[in-house]
């Protein structure tokens, strides 16, 4: 013992840890820090001359890049130059000559306004700048070096206007450098970016070659027509298929804004979206609004192609922050919401008017030198070469860019007239309040999780069947035909659509608008019906008092989450007990509200709100559960549950003082218009979960569902024919 004793006594105590000390970092650290952040790529380099360029006026602007950019970037222009007394400041942080205090951001019109885009090249790369301006004999040239003149201004032979070099980017920053190698996709992002530039910018030439190249990849020439630049960019086949496109609001109390542009028509066919969007003479991007033009193409078009779009939008300056994003690609805009939903409205009234008439490009097709004469020009040009050279088991009837269903063709069923107005698409207009970024998440790490583990268990293949599929028709009440390639597949709708809501209540957490309840719903009440529900067989009173006290319990408990719930999940509970706000999941749907009372007990008893990702789980599956798209209560009255509404009867009252004659003489009426109104209402009631499931349900899984691996094998999709099996069975017919 004594022995051990000594043995603990010679153990050392911990020394506390003292808090690490505060320090200043190195102007030189900082000064880098920031050069990364504004200069992230060549590209940005790029960006940043030639903005500068188009803010002295130039008239020509040329570009010359090596190895990507990471050699050397050459950009030379025709404007105003810079003068001698300013050049020893001009590569410093913060000097510029587009403003002079904080309020000229309100009413700012250059590219630049910061000041850091030359300061930020010196201190990653070498810099050197040769300029001359008007009525100058010579020019001079500089090298810069964080931030710094190397050397005094030189003089030397020049031509109107200023030369940039930037040679080495990144030599002092290894890693950086190391994930740039690829020198061709550099080259293609500056290729692309100044294609944008000039056919905005369409009083200006542009040209961009690689050093060392006789041809340039982009050569514009200023001209008065942005059609003639568009096609000398892009091409003749892009610029035969644009229509032009305007709008405008001058609404001084809400809402001032002037929109120009040119959209693709219907014959523009591509496999991806090209967005060239300026706002107020900047090129940025806007997630929201090319999200909100790409759904007005898959539900307008009948073959839905990506398309190209040309968009100048024009505000008052102080309608718009530019400060918002350290190389101004965001911006952010006063009123986005109702510009996108305006511009909008506009897409998809000019592309419903090309739809009505639209034309075909011919083409001159040789004939086979063994096919028949008699074979016209116009078979031709609807199957073309390829199309021929598909194998017969290979040729698929239906296409995922139709986005409408073919089974309902081939099946009579009588219009609804509640459904005949929402055909446009202003009632499938599911995108335009997404605007926000997804990957907001409040701060919140438990959220950024679980989107993480849907990312994680997304099963790839089912991925590729959920982009590509064409919604065929609904096979029964709850399975669903798609096809995908030459695959018919049953789908589980019910399923998909409550994994579709979970993963979109995740996405749009804490950014969600809302449906106000035209009466408020008492939770107590709501709580106990389902408790009810759940209980049928118990048709005496004896648990009735259990009932009550878990309802007030559970009332009371989400009383006292009404805060929380309303911030995240926009659900309103009042002070009075009262649910009258739920959360629009997806837009144009609401749900069942038959099902109310069922997500109110879950929110109840299923949550755990000790544990905020747990807790956040369980609502956002409470959630998906009630909005998922259950068959209504009322049978299907196209099947067998026809029988149903036969079967029902009016109730009489014996205490009715009527004569035998009058009674035998109202109970046929009265019976019929029972029938009548009940059918009515489950008619409606199934077509318009149909109509939701085809033109809501799978539109938006298209674009947002990331299926789990588990719905690979627990039934929600089924193959259930390959049209490779079936010409082998019937080939020998």
């Amino acid at each position: 013992m004594d022995e051990m004793e000594t043995e603990q006594a010679s153990i050392p105590e911990p020394v506390p840890k003292e808090p690490p000390k505060i320090h200043r970092l190195d102007e030189s650290v900082v000064n880098r820090i920031a050069a990364g952040e504004v200069i992230q790529r060549p590209v940005s380099a790029v960006k940043e001359l030639v903005e500068n360029s188009l803010d002295a006026d130039s008239t020509s602007i040329n570009v010359v890049v090596k190895d990507g950019g990471l050699k050397l970037i050459q950009v030379s222009d025709d404007g105003h130059g810079i003068r001698c007394e300013d050049l020893p400041i001009l590569c410093e942080r913060h000097t510029t000559s587009k403003l002079s205090k904080y309020e000229d951001l309100q009413s700012i019109k250059s590219m630049g306004f910061r000041g850091e885009a030359l300061a930020s090249m010196t201190y990653v790369g070498h810099v050197a700048v040769t300029t001359i301006t008007k009525g100058q004999l010579h020019g001079y040239r500089v090298c810069y070096k964080d931030g710094a003149m190397v050397n005094e201004p030189k003089a030397c032979a020049a031509v109107k206007g200023t030369q940039i070099m930037v040679e080495n980017l990144f030599y002092n920053m290894i890693a950086r450098r190391k994930t740039l190698q690829n020198s061709s996709d550099d080259y293609t992002k500056i290729v692309d970016l100044l294609s944008r530039m000039a056919i905005h910018h369409i009083n200006v030439s542009f040209s961009c070659r690689k050093h060392g190249a006789a041809r340039a990849d982009v050569h514009s020439i200023a001209t008065s027509l942005r059609l003639d630049s568009i096609r000398t960019v892009y091409g003749v086949s892009v610029a035969r298929n644009l229509m032009k496109l305007e709008a405008s609001e001058n609404d001084s109390s809400s809402l001032v804004f002037k929109m120009d542009g040119f959209i693709s028509n219907s014959n523009y066919v591509a496999k991806k979206t090209t967005m060239v969007l300026f706002i107020n003479d900047r090129l940025v991007d806007c997630a929201a609004l090319k999200r909100a033009i790409e759904i007005v193409y898959a539900a307008t078009l009948p073959k839905a192609s990506k398309p190209f779009i040309y968009m100048s939008i024009v505000l008052p300056p102080e309608h718009v922050d530019v400060n918002v994003h350290p190389t101004k690609r965001e911006v952010s805009l006063l009123n986005q919401e109702l510009i996108v939903e305006k511009i909008q409205s506009a897409i998809e009234l000019k592309l419903r008017e090309s739809n009505d008439t639209r034309t075909y490009q011919e083409q001159t097709v040789e004939s086979s030198p063994s096919g028949p004469s008699s074979i016209s020009n116009d078979l031709h040009l609807t199957l073309g070469s390829k199309l021929q050279k598909v194998p017969v088991h290979k040729m698929v009837r239906i296409d995922s860019s139709d986005p409408a269903g073919r089974l309902h063709a081939y099946v009579q069923s009588k219009p609804h007239s509640n459904l005949a107005n929402t055909s446009s698409l202003s009632a499938v207009r599911s995108s335009v309040r997404q605007r926000r970024n997804p990957n907001e998440t409040a701060g919140l790490t438990s959220i950024q999780e679980l989107i993480d583990d849907i990312d994680r268990n997304c099963h790839s293949a089912l991925l590729d069947i959920v982009r590509q599929c064409t919604y065929i028709g609904m096979a029964d009440d709850v399975f669903a035909l798609l096809q995908h390639n030459t695959h018919l597949y049953l789908t589980n709708v019910v399923s998909l659509s409550k994994e579709l809501m979970y993963q979109q209540v995740l996405r749009r957490f804490a950014h969600f608008n809302a449906v106000q309840l035209s009466d408020p719903a008492p939770l107590l009440e709501l709580i106990m019906l389902a408790l009810k529900e759940e209980d049928m067989d118990a048709e005496t009173s004896d648990n009735d008092d259990l009932k009550e006290k878990i309802a007030e319990m559970n009332t009371k408990l989400l009383k006292q989450k009404a805060e929380m719930l309303e911030e995240y999940f926009c659900i309103k509970i009042d002070t009075h007990g009262n649910l009258s706000r739920l959360p629009v999941i997806l837009d144009q749907y609401t749900p069942d509200m038959d099902h109310v009372p069922e997500f109110v007990l879950c929110l109840g008893n299923d949550v755990d709100w000790d544990d905020e990702k747990n807790c956040f789980q369980a609502i956002a599956a409470a959630l998906g559960n009630f909005y998922a798209m259950h068959p209504p209560l009322l049978p299907n009255p196209s099947g067998e549950g026809f029988q149903f509404y036969k079967k029902r009867k009016p109730s009489r009252n014996p205490e009715d003082e009527k004569s035998p004659s009058d009674d035998a003489g109202n109970d046929a009426e009265l019976e019929d218009e029972i029938e009548h109104q009940v059918l009515s209402e489950a008619e409606a009631a199934w077509a318009q979960r149909e109509w939701s499931i085809q033109h809501v349900l799978f539109p938006a899984m298209k674009l947002f569902l990331k299926p789990p691996t588990s719905m690979a094998t627990n039934g929600t999709f089924v193959r259930v024919a390959s049209l490779e099996k079936l010409y082998k069975i019937f080939e020998r017919c």
